[in-house]
This record gives C-alpha cells, sequence and structure tokens, in this order.
C-alpha cells in the first residue's frame, strides 16, 4: 500500500512538473519574438476570418511555430473572437502575444490619398479612382446622391471638400474619403468663419467658400493669399466686378484649352466675373485652409488690380489705380512677347 502511495505521489509530482515546465515553455514562447524578417512583412486578416484560420495561415507563412499554442492563448485570454480584419504590417521583434494584440487593436496599416489644392471636384474624383488602394463605387454624375448621403444642405459638389492627407485603412471607398474629406472641410470653415474679421461683404460660411476657391486659383504664393483677398473683398464692397480669369475658365468648361480668349471673356455665364457682378454661383475649385483663411481675413490697403508680373515665380504686381494696371499689364505683355524670364 505505501508502494502504490508512493507511486502515485511520485506521478502526481511528474505531473506538476511537466505541467510546470510546459507552462513555462508556453510562456516563454507565446513572449520570444518571432521569425519576421528585418524589413518586416504584410499579412491581411480577411472579414470574418477566425483564429483558427489566421493561425493556419500564420504558420503556412513560416510565422507561427506553434499556431495550436497560438490559438489556445487566443481563446483563454478571450481575444479569439475580438480580431479585427484588415492589412497588417508585422515588424521584427514581434511576439505572439503582441501580435496577437495587434489584430485585436485592429493595428491596419494605413495608407494615404492627398487632396491638391485647386483640384476641381471631378479632378478629385479622378485621382480617387486612380488610387489603387481605393474601392470606386460612384461616378461623377452621382454627385447628387453623394451630397444627400453625405448630409450636405449644399447642391453642387465644387469646393465642399478640404485638400489634406488623408488616412485609409485597405478597401475604403471613394465615398468613404469623401465623407472625411467633406466633414474636414465644414469644420475648417466654420473655425475660420467664426474667427472673421469685421464688414466682410460676405454673407455667409459658403460665400467665403467661393471666395477662397477664386484666391486658391490666383495664387499659389502664401504671401500674396490675403493679398489678394483684399482686392476682391474691396471691388465687392465697391460693386466692382471682380473680373477674374479663373471664373471665366471654369465657366466654359471643355471649351477652355488653355488659351484664354476674348471670346471667352465676352461669353456671358453665370461664372463670368467680366460680365457679371459678384461672387458666382458656386466655389470653381476645392480651395484649402490657407485660401479660407485668407478670404476671411483679407490684407488692409488700397489695391484695386493685381496682374501676373510674368517672371517665373508666380508672383503679381498690385496697383491702385486703373492707370498704374495698365502700365503693369503693358509690362507684363512684353514680357512675354520678349520671351524674358524675368529683370
Amino acid at each position: 500500500m505505501q508502494r502504490l502511495l508512493r507511486t502515485l505521489l511520485l506521478i502526481a509530482a511528474l505531473a506538476v512538473v511537466t505541467l510546470a515546465a510546459a507552462t513555462w515553455q508556453a510562456h516563454r514562447y507565446l513572449h520570444s519574438p518571432l521569425v519576421i524578417p528585418e524589413t518586416g512583412l504584410e499579412f491581411e486578416i480577411a472579414q470574418g476570418a477566425s483564429l483558427a484560420g489566421i493561425s493556419q495561415a500564420l504558420a503556412e507563412r513560416g510565422i507561427l511555430e506553434h499556431p495550436r499554442l497560438f490559438r489556445w492563448y487566443g481563446r483563454l485570454s478571450g481575444q479569439a473572437t475580438e480580431i479585427h480584419a484588415g492589412e497588417y504590417r508585422i515588424d521584427a521583434g514581434t511576439t505572439p502575444v503582441s501580435l496577437l494584440q495587434k489584430f485585436v487593436n485592429g493595428e491596419v496599416q494605413l495608407h494615404s490619398f492627398t487632396v491638391i489644392e485647386g483640384w476641381t471636384f471631378q479632378e478629385m474624383l479622378q485621382a480617387l479612382h486612380r488610387h489603387p488602394d481605393i474601392q470606386s463605387t460612384i461616378v461623377y454624375e452621382d454627385w447628387p446622391a453623394v451630397l444627400q448621403q453625405l448630409g450636405s444642405g449644399y447642391d453642387h459638389p465644387e469646393g465642399l471638400f478640404l485638400p489634406e492627407t488623408y488616412r485609409f485603412a485597405k478597401g475604403a471607398t471613394d465615398l468613404d474619403l469623401l465623407r472625411q474629406a467633406h466633414g474636414m472641410l465644414q469644420a475648417a470653415l466654420q473655425e475660420e468663419w467664426q474667427a472673421r474679421a469685421p464688414e466682410l461683404p460676405l454673407a455667409s460660411p459658403y460665400e467665403a467658400l467661393i471666395l477662397a476657391s477664386i484666391i486658391e486659383k490666383e495664387t499659389g504664393r502664401a504671401d500674396e493669399r490675403a493679398r489678394i483677398a483684399g482686392v476682391f473683398v474691396r471691388r465687392l464692397q465697391k460693386r466692382m466686378r471682380l473680373q477674374t480669369d479663373p471664373t471665366v475658365i471654369y465657366g466654359v468648361g471643355d471649351e477652355y484649352a488653355g488659351n484664354l480668349t476674348r471670346r471667352h471673356l465676352r461669353t456671358d455665364t453665370e461664372y463670368n466675373t467680366y460680365t457679371r457682378h459678384g461672387l458666382p454661383p458656386t466655389p470653381i475649385a476645392l480651395p484649402g485652409r490657407d485660401a479660407i483663411h485668407a478670404a476671411l481675413n483679407p490684407a488692409d490697403g488700397n489695391e484695386l488690380f493685381f496682374v501676373a508680373t510674368g517672371t517665373g515665380d508666380g508672383s503679381h504686381r498690385f496697383s491702385e489705380t486703373k492707370e498704374q494696371h495698365d502700365e503693369a499689364v503693358r509690362e507684363y505683355l512684353k514680357r512675354l512677347r520678349s520671351g524674358e524670364p524675368g529683370e
């Protein structure tokens, strides 16, 4: 009887030692770096994938040596059903525990898309459709339905999306990116409107957006935005026509082939600021936040005119009188005819 008892105790002791050793080995493996190249690697989890399937795929890639242990740990920790689908980057030094935590946290690899200042809505949509990681779900003609889905209170899509770099996970749609950009535009516009200069001839944030889009198309120079805004604001206050070429170009659409003619300037469209007073009915492009800020915080002064210098740096010459402006225009045309890049 005593011999049997000693045998049983020995077996129990061995079982405890074996379990302890196995537990230690499991703990060591779960907290040891996986075999990952120094450059890292990418791994994608499909929507609805189970932990068992994920473990097997990781094992087939040579990432997991013990997929069953990985599954057991996931189930015992209660994380097996909390994994998010998506693209993941696995870096060297990652352990099984930290890998599972990455999946649970949804730390998916993000892609980027940059909206350029001065793009039209159509140009933005074309760029979205060229991006390899964005799903195309709409076409340009869908814009009325798009505005409805975005909950926009406007009846035209131009200018309603903020130029910025947006980050997104694989599988995002063009509508997802438009929703982000529209929300950012609304927030930026309202913030700038609340901090606007007093006594502006702008009745609403939307009118500020229209003016900002014109400023965006007139100059890419940060040092000129507020100054150009000042010219336009003073012309509006004096009931002078804005006479800005970018609005004419937008109005004639496909008829413009890179050369603005007198016929274009005389063609009366709702966007022709040579034939009509005030602002055009909608923005003509996507203005950046700096252009919005300039429209709502114009520079002081008496200047009512500006024209390109033709020096190749994108600068303009500003004038207070028509006579000064006419002289500046003559100098600009002379420089163009001579082919001089600058003074």
